[in-house]
């Protein structure tokens, strides 16, 4: 290699411009016309068969808590009617507030191109400010067409908020923090979901047969608790199409039995209607209040709701909730509330004894079915929840198997699913009944609508630049509704309420630890690494050679040398005739399309033989076993090789940057303008030479005229020989970090960082794992680094 000489001046000296000019960032692609996401035009026969189907998918959990709502709310019995007219007041109201004006009407509308959750929210709002932790964002991934932002006039009330987030690391921390917690909760959510679902369904062997003890019960639910994790592994695309035929049936008999008992029994229940009821149930005292635990219960799913939202539509969603699910929950749980007037002994298994006698046993199946898919559902979020956890770097990498070919979010997480399995068995089998399953469930759901009010906020004022009056609106309603529910469930957290705490800790710790450890290993990467200038310069001094063959060295920076490839050649100064630096990294978008996922460039200059190679996934890509990294990886550079020599002929330029969106039909296209534009400056140098006018004084004209003849045989040659180091062999150079904690550091720390992240990175997939090369070609550089 060449000496590149070194000079100190201007305080900085010419090593540091020599890099500036060898490895600059990427550059921006040329102009992208960003798609912002807006909702697809659907004809009116498609919407209405979409939202039949969205009933088997987002509505199970919400469609099922009549099963368990009334018997959570009075577990010590009813003392009069006018405490379920109360209670059946709250009900009615606490639908109408949350799960159809709030997720409904407004939530649904904060989704990231269709997806739903408590990450989907964050990334809008990585999108939109620049609240990352790990700071690995740059300009050209806003060019992506799945990357949505807006600009903002720097007096407007946005612009401040704006600023003010990322004015300090603690409020990005804090805003991270406040996404783990409702992800944890809503973790929690899938351990409490199929227990009190299935629980409640399976409760009703013991109505028909009251000598069946309540062991024989737990048995069933376990039973089907342990087939329905067992059949994950078929994903939900296989079954789907029983779904919503059997929820739209579910809903159906439940609106149906309900206005049966409201006209049999008491239709003086429709006062409830009143709101002033509310007010006389909350004058009952601290008893009433404590009940507010199992009134909550009505509205459960509601958050299940939005993170299921994927392939639907907003408008079919509201088309199901509001002419479908809406009538049948107030018809259903008007009709208990009419029976258990009449019969105030019959509360704690109200659901299954206002059940006409006719149609017990089919009710009986129909209600374990739609518990099932309740359940189901819910998992499914689960998975997806970790996945997207795992892709914004709050989680270890873990095996995600993709179980459908024709939709991106049905996957199925094998570890998670038997972890959920075992704390789902044993919150079961350790309750033993509803009632502090319901606490412990009714917890977890709060504090998930909680975080997500807190969300919206900033993705009122940022993505909606919505008015302060709305926001102020929307926030003290949500609020006032689920603040009276949390003060409820503290007085629960001894009744069972804990266990959620409990898990949602436990989550919430390996996901920080996880986390801390990511970004401290990004800091050091950055602050460790080295400038190409300085590589170069010490070739001569090394002996530093090349052998045949293509190294891909894989760092986590976008740009600059990592440290494993100078720790590398300093104590083995050889490096392969190619090198192509990999920065494989997560965007806070859903996905980003294939054919814009390969970021290409060259460092140096062509006999260099150096690129970088940025590959840039969103947080629902997934890298099956079938796609062949390593060839994805050679392709993009060849093509990288052949689109630079024909943007040669449009610039002076030495260095650009491409994205390996460009194809083949891509390379043809700009084939034959490349032959267009020659065309037509050869014709207007036929008509210059004629009135005796310089070609040169055109610049353009002098560019593609000094490039056309050499360019297609040194890119020929360069593409040989690229080819010829693929048959030499291509390695595969890892990263194997290590972090330790200091000496000095404390106990908590040390705990954290050398046994628990420590832990966690040997169980992690590895690199080599998530990509599929092969063993046979890699190569880890082992460093350790303490924090």
């Amino acid at each position: 290699m060449a000496s590149v000489p070194v000079e100190e001046s201007d305080g900085r000296g010419s090593m540091w411009d020599l890099d500036q000019k060898l490895d600059q960032p990427m550059d921006e692609e040329a102009g992208r016309i960003r798609n912002m996401h807006c909702e697809k035009k659907f004809s009116s026969l498609l919407l209405l068969r979409l939202a039949f189907q969205s009933l088997g998918v987002v509505f199970g959990d919400l469609g099922t808590s009549p099963l368990y709502v009334f018997y959570n709310t009075f577990p010590r019995g009813v003392s009069n009617g006018e405490d379920i007219i109360g209670a059946l007041s709250l009900i009615i109201y606490s639908i109408i507030l949350i799960p159809l004006l709030k997720y409904v009407f407004v939530v649904l509308r904060a989704n990231d191109n269709g997806q739903g959750g408590t990450f989907a929210l964050y990334s809008l709002l990585c999108r939109h400010a620049k609240i990352r932790t790990i700071p690995n964002q740059h300009r050209t991934d806003e060019q992506l067409t799945t990357y949505s932002c807006q600009t903002y006039d720097e007096n407007s009330f946005a612009a401040k908020l704006k600023h003010w987030l990322e004015a300090h690391t603690y409020k990005k921390n804090a805003v991270l923090i406040l996404v783990l917690i409702g992800t944890c909760m809503a973790i929690g959510d899938g351990i409490l979901t199929p227990a009190i679902s299935v629980l409640s369904a399976s409760g009703g062997l013991k109505v028909n047969h009251p000598n069946i003890s309540n062991g024989v019960v737990i048995l069933v639910a376990v039973v089907i608790l342990v087939g329905l994790f067992s059949l994950q592994h078929y994903g939900t695309d296989r079954v789907s199409w029983l779904f919503a035929p059997i929820v739209l049936l579910w809903f159906l008999l439940i609106g149906s039995i309900g206005a049966f008992n409201l006209c049999k029994y008491d239709s003086s229940v429709l006062k409830a209607f009143n709101p002033v009821h509310i007010v006389r149930y909350f004058k009952g005292g601290h008893k009433n209040l404590t009940s507010l635990g199992g009134i909550m219960l009505s509205i459960t799913g509601a958050d299940v709701l939005f993170a299921d939202l994927c392939h639907f539509p907003v408008l079919a969603v509201q088309i199901a909730f509001t002419f479908v699910v809406f009538p049948c929950l107030l018809l259903a749980y008007t009709g208990q509330a009419a029976y258990i007037i009449q019969h105030q002994d019959h509360v704690f298994d109200a659901f299954y004894r206002s059940i006409p006698d006719g149609i017990y046993w089919p009710m009986f199946i129909i209600a374990t079915a739609a518990a099932s898919i309740a359940s189901q559902a819910t998992i499914s979020a689960t998975f997806s929840i970790i996945k997207q956890a795992a892709a914004l770097d709050c989680f270890p990498r873990i095996k995600v198997v993709h179980t459908s070919k024709k939709f991106l979010g049905q996957i199925y997480i094998p570890d998670i699913n038997w972890i959920l399995m075992i704390l789902c068995i044993a919150v079961t089998a350790g309750f033993k009944n509803q009632i502090q399953i319901g606490n412990a469930y009714g917890t977890a759901v709060v504090i998930v609508m909680l975080v997500t009010t807190l969300l919206m906020i900033p993705i009122m004022f940022l993505v909606w630049r919505s008015h302060w009056m709305l926001v102020l609106f929307f926030t003290a309603l949500s609020l006032l509704v689920e603040l009276t529910y949390f003060s409820a469930v503290l007085f629960k957290v001894n009744e069972g309420g804990w266990v959620p705490l409990v898990i949602a800790a436990a989550f919430l710790f390996i996901m920080f630890v996880w986390h801390y450890g990511t970004v401290k290993r990004y800091e050091f990467e950055k602050h460790s690494r080295v400038s190409i200038a300085w590589i170069l310069g010490l070739g001569p001094s090394l002996g530093l050679v090349r052998v045949p063959g293509i190294g891909f060295v894989y760092t986590d920076l976008a740009s600059g040398v990592p440290h494993i490839f100078s720790h590398l050649i300093t104590n083995l100064p050889a490096i392969h005739s190619v090198v192509v630096f990999v920065c494989v990294k997560y965007l806070p978008v859903y996905t980003v399309p294939v054919d814009e996922r390969f970021l290409v460039k060259r460092i140096g200059t062509k006999s260099f033989h150096v690129f970088r190679c940025v590959a840039r996934y969103g947080y629902k890509d997934l890298l099956r076993k079938d796609d062949d990294f390593e060839k994805m990886l050679f392709d993009s550079i060849s093509i990288f090789v052949r689109l630079e020599a024909m943007m040669e002929g449009y610039s002076d330029s030495d260095e650009c940057a491409f994205s390996a969106q460009q194809n083949a039909k891509s390379i043809d296209l700009l084939e034959a303008d490349y032959m267009d534009t020659l065309g037509s400056i050869m014709e207007v140098k036929n008509t210059s030479s004629q009135d005796s006018m310089p070609v040169q004084s055109s610049h353009q004209g002098s560019s593609v005229t000094r490039s056309s003849a050499p360019t297609s045989q040194i890119t020929s040659e360069e593409l040989d020989f690229l080819n010829r180091c693929k048959e030499a062999g291509m390695v595969h150079i890892l990263s194997n970090t290590m972090v330790r904690a200091r000496r000095d550091s404390n106990l908590v720390k040390k705990i954290a960082v050398d046994y628990v992240y420590a832990f966690l990175r040997r169980i992690c997939r590895d690199n080599s794992v998530m990509f599929n090369l092969p063993h046979e070609s890699l190569l880890n550089v082992g460093q350790i680094f303490y924090v």
